[in-house]
């Protein structure tokens, strides 16, 4: 199995992929966008609005975790999710600043 070598790049470009590869999968994506709307969840809810398996939802959940995008508290016998605003906040601070760079307007590179 190949190394990532994650170590020759810049922490900035290791947040961005992260991020990027948080976002490639639209079920995570489905997730996010169904936490804003409610403003928070039970793991169950996210199963029959998504329509996918629970130990899938799981795993969608515990990868948007592990980001930081989202954060839990038990209640009772169940998980309520939530947008963790504050990373929110940052990721988009980083995901700004990479995507409005602007291609240089003197320069024909191609």
């Amino acid at each position: 199995m190949g190394l990532t070598k994650t170590e020759k790049f810049t922490k900035q470009q290791n947040e961005i992929a992260l991020i990027a590869k948080v976002f490639g999968h639209p079920a995570r994506v489905s997730i996010l966008q169904h936490l804003f709307e409610i403003n928070k969840c039970v793991c169950g809810d996210l199963v029959s609005k998504i329509g996918l398996a629970q130990p899938t939802i799981s795993q969608h959940l515990k990868e948007l975790k592990h980001l930081g995008l989202i954060k839990g508290n038990i209640e009772g016998t169940s998980v309520c999710y939530c947008i963790d605003r504050e990373n929110w906040t940052k990721m988009k601070s980083v995901m700004s600043e990479f995507i409005n760079q602007d291609i240089s307007k003197n320069k024909d590179c191609c």
